[in-house]
């Protein structure tokens, strides 16, 4: 009864919230991101919320569990430093240029960038790819849904799908920042606790790591030689700090710079962000924590018997709080998942609509005004949220084994087709189309080539290719040094063949 008074509560305070966006957005741009009114403090938690997302609050925990300190060090510091690294690097010229060219997505602002709405409609097409991560999110919010109200995961999907889809269809941007700073505040203070319930365990068992140590092998090296995702260093370190970098590239990420209308605010909100998400970051030593107490038979599917690391931290929660406090835990959990969830529907109807559908009417003899266009682009936009969720449902019905996996290896095609333009059109003045276009492509098919086939290729002599960060990785090291330096090669050119004043 608890559970669900709470639920109900929580979703009855987000539909207000949503209610509350309703009433700021009055067309397709400021439903889109916004009209450069929000505050550092909001954009920040509202960052950090839709980062840290189900990934890191209810997934990547069961990898710690398994794998140990190498998945700690590749999916918690790695991959923190690799993206406030990036941050830092493109917010500033992307806030001030994507003003200027008043862009309002990654695809809008890379095709006015190259003067090429053919790049723009490419990159609308590859953002279909962060439907896998919308199923990882899906998946995730169900597991703990299921866990915290006694419902079949059929019943979770639709409760998910139609409350997140509603207040996002109504609300835009202003929905998913209302929303998502009540989330965050949440997910600080539940942060908090769970860290807390960690120290308590670490108290209790004086050699502590010398028990995780005891667990398995490897769990306490730098790497973990038995590991099918973290056996080398490349793999857990290198392929972390980079996917870390490029995971910035994400169009709920991104985006953010141009909710504000300065610099300072930018530099404001990162700063709100790295505080916020470094936190977040801490609860992967969940996974060591329920090391030493948890036993694995308490993390066996019930159904089918069959071991489930992706439950390592609702079996931990319920083991370690009483019932009523679990139960608060649990629906912040939900919180988390879909503060991340309502950003990426956000993103994903936005660009289908003003980047695909859009990109394509322009091309036609179509009569329609510009307003009339973003009318359209409005009613496509939310139409896109429908069909969107209606196929999450039918993917998360029947997930995949690893979800963390799943959505790993569509989220990362996406970025790493779009960290080549992105990076060379903020560091350079000039550069040449046809180069990022080539090498955004290239970065595409390395990625999806090694991790379908590169294991067949190179067997055991080659880096863990079933990590899709390792495969990630590579695509961006083949790619991405090469796009700088021919651009910056491109541009000595042009200066030694300019005639000399005299």
């Amino acid at each position: 009864m608890l559970a669900w008074t709470l639920f109900i509560l929580y979703l009855l305070g987000t539909s207000y919230l949503g209610w509350l966006g309703l009433r700021k957005t009055d067309g397709f741009s400021s439903f889109a991101i916004g009209k450069g009114d929000l505050s550092p403090l909001q954009v920040g938690v509202t960052l950090a919320a839709a980062t840290a997302s189900a990934a890191t609050f209810i997934i990547n925990p069961g990898f710690v569990y398994v794998d140990g300190l190498a998945a700690f060090m590749h999916l918690g510091l790695a991959v923190y430093l690799g993206f406030v690294l990036m941050l830092l690097l493109l917010s500033f010229r992307f806030r001030e240029m994507g003003e200027r060219m008043r862009a309002l997505t990654i695809p809008d602002w890379i095709g006015k960038r190259y003067g090429s709405a053919n790049f723009s409609l490419y990159f609308a097409v590859i953002n279909l790819l962060s439907f896998a991560f919308i199923v990882l999110l899906v998946g995730g919010i169900s597991i703990v849904m299921q866990q915290l109200l006694g419902i079949s995961n059929l019943v979770a999907l639709i409760i998910t799908l139609v409350f997140v889809t509603g207040y996002v269809l109504i609300g835009g941007t202003y929905a998913h920042v209302y929303t998502n700073m009540l989330q965050g505040f949440l997910m600080v203070g539940v942060t908090l606790l769970i860290i807390g319930s960690g120290v308590v365990v670490m108290l209790d068992h004086p050699d502590f790591w010398g028990g995780v140590a005891g667990a398995g092998e490897h769990l306490l090296t730098a790497v973990n030689p038995g590991s099918a995702f973290y056996n080398d260093y490349f793999s857990t370190y290198l392929a972390g700090f980079c996917i870390g970098g490029a995971l910035v590239c994400q169009p709920h990420i991104l985006t953010k710079a141009l909710y504000v209308k300065t610099d300072r605010q930018v530099g404001r909100y990162i700063a709100i962000f790295s505080v916020v998400y470094f936190l977040f970051t801490m609860l992967l030593l969940t996974g060591f924590w329920a090391r030493v107490s948890l036993p694995e038979a308490a993390l066996l599917d019930p159904a089918t018997g069959a071991f489930r690391q992706d439950l390592v931290m609702t079996v931990y929660l319920r083991e370690q709080f009483p019932t009523w406090l679990f139960t608060v835990i649990s629906v912040v959990l939900l919180a988390a998942a879909m503060s991340t969830l309502d950003g990426l529907l956000v993103g994903i109807s936005t660009i289908t609509a003003n980047d695909l559908v859009l990109n394509l009417l322009r091309r036609t003899r179509s009569r329609l005004d510009e307003a009339a266009r973003f009318r359209l682009a409005m009613r496509v936009s939310q139409g896109v949220l429908i069909v969107v969720a209606v196929a999450a449902f039918l993917v998360a019905l029947h997930p995949p084994p690893l979800l963390g996996i799943f959505g790993q290896v569509g989220v990362y095609g996406l970025v790493l087709a779009a960290v080549p333009p992105l990076l060379a059109g903020v560091l350079f003045r000039r550069v040449d189309l046809r180069t990022v276009w080539c090498f955004s492509i290239a970065a595409l098919l390395i990625h999806f080539g090694l991790y379908g086939y590169g294991e067949r290729l190179f067997g055991d002599a080659g880096p863990a290719f079933a990590n899709p960060g390792v495969t990630a990785t590579i695509a961006l090291l083949v790619t991405v040094p090469p796009t700088l330096l021919l651009t910056l090669l491109a541009r000595y050119r042009r200066a030694a063949t300019q005639p000399v004043q005299s």
